[in-house]
């Protein structure tokens, strides 16, 4: 009797177990997706679409050397 108790109580947890780490989900979603790119006069635009914020964010960058990454965003989406 004690054995199938036992048995029971040990089938018990490991469903309980299996249940509880099943229910763990990760958000693997990427946080910018890339829209599209262009270039024009030595400027170059990249747009990005944020999921977590819905928002586009348009990035410009310049041909020199000392020129840095730019990165504004452009409207929310509803």
């Amino acid at each position: 009797m004690i054995k199938i108790v036992g048995l029971l109580l040990v089938a018990a947890i490991a469903t309980y177990g299996l249940h509880a780490f099943a229910q763990i989900r990760a958000d693997v979603r990427p946080s910018l997706t890339p829209i599209g790119s262009s270039s024009s006069n030595g400027v170059s635009f990249a747009w990005f679409y944020d999921s977590t914020e819905r928002t586009v964010v348009v990035c410009r960058i310049g041909q020199a050397p000392g020129d840095s990454v730019d990165c504004k965003a452009k409207t929310t989406l509803q």
